[in-house]
């Protein structure tokens, strides 16, 4: 269920956000991936991107609900590659944000994991982005004349990544305030830190105001360090490999043989990439979940600990 509140929430603010163009008049001196979402069949709000992300997120919902439809006590492979998944990420979320949060937070931050790497993975599967409208007629084996690309990596347009990371803060937000309430918020962030009590605490006052006035811009940045991190690391490894395979020109079979052979080694680096900047994602909203829900209450159960 929570992939599928997820997926809803992400594809409504892709709709709100989306930017779909159209084709350039001159595309022939176009260079580089388009930074652009591309309108499919002229309807409105439907871009490439948004078409991946959909796609993406009904595999993930069709596997999920398949593998645990029938639940068995002797698991079959893929109720056990789904147990043993969320099992592994529960664990080291638990590990994070603690055990008291952990069952808050882990719809979204599992949900985040594994629908970033696969959206990261659907980018590199032949045909996204090699297959789609062209002004080259009698381009013949030529792969790398298409303007207008059907299916464009979802993690690499900047609607999908900004989409995600309001998400997460909205979901943040929640947990925060649900943990520690409103005011409990404001004492987390302006209140005097490290146990500070007597004159002292009165005379650092003004630097724990100045330092609560910097978290709390910090927290306003967050959704634009998130989004813009994945964005940039997907966004430029779609442009890598569509450089190598746009890097040798001649005649149009030696263009297609080498725009698949050339890109095949950044293929490997592109595996890399997608799983790290998945965890990279998770783990900063978990931790920002753990600083914002923890501390004052690890703080309080020290003090009470002392006094006894």
């Amino acid at each position: 269920m929570s992939l599928l509140t997820f997926a809803s929430l992400n594809i409504a603010l892709l709709a709100e956000g989306a930017l779909p163009a159209e084709a350039p008049a001159h595309a022939e001196e176009h260079h580089g991936v388009s930074a652009k979402a591309e309108s499919i069949l002229n309807i409105p709000y439907l871009t490439n991107s948004i078409l991946v992300a959909a796609i993406v997120c009904c595999i993930i919902i069709w596997f999920v609900r398949r593998a645990m439809a029938k639940r068995e006590l002797i698991p079959g492979k893929q109720q056990n590659f789904v147990e043993m998944l969320v099992e592994f990420l529960y664990n080291q979320v638990v590990n994070i944000v603690g055990p008291k949060i952990a069952p808050k937070a882990f719809p979204l931050l599992g949900t985040i994991f594994v629908y970033t790497v696969v959206s990261n993975y659907f980018g590199l599967l032949p045909g996204v982005g090699t297959i789609g409208q062209t002004s080259h007629v009698g381009a013949g084996f030529s792969a790398h004349h298409i303007e207008t690309p059907l299916l464009r990596p979802a993690s690499a347009d900047m609607n999908m990544t900004v989409g995600m990371a309001l998400v997460a803060m909205f979901i943040w937000a929640i947990l925060t305030f649900k943990e520690l309430g409103f005011m409990g918020f404001i004492s987390h962030t302006f209140g005097p830190k490290g146990g500070v009590k007597g004159a002292m605490k009165y005379g650092l006052m003004p630097i724990f105001i100045a330092v609560g006035f910097i978290e709390i811009f910090s927290i306003v940045f967050r959704p634009v360090s998130l989004s813009f991190r994945l964005y940039g690391n997907l966004f430029a490894g779609e442009n890598l490999l569509h450089t190598m395979s746009s890097l040798v020109k001649g005649g149009p079979f030696m263009e297609f043989l080498f725009s698949v052979l050339l890109p095949i080694p950044f293929y490997f680096l592109e595996l890399l990439v997608g799983v790290l900047q998945a965890m990279v994602f998770t783990l900063l909203v978990a931790v920002y979940i753990q600083l914002s829900t923890t501390h004052e209450e690890h703080g309080e159960e020290g003090d009470h600990a002392h006094a006894h």
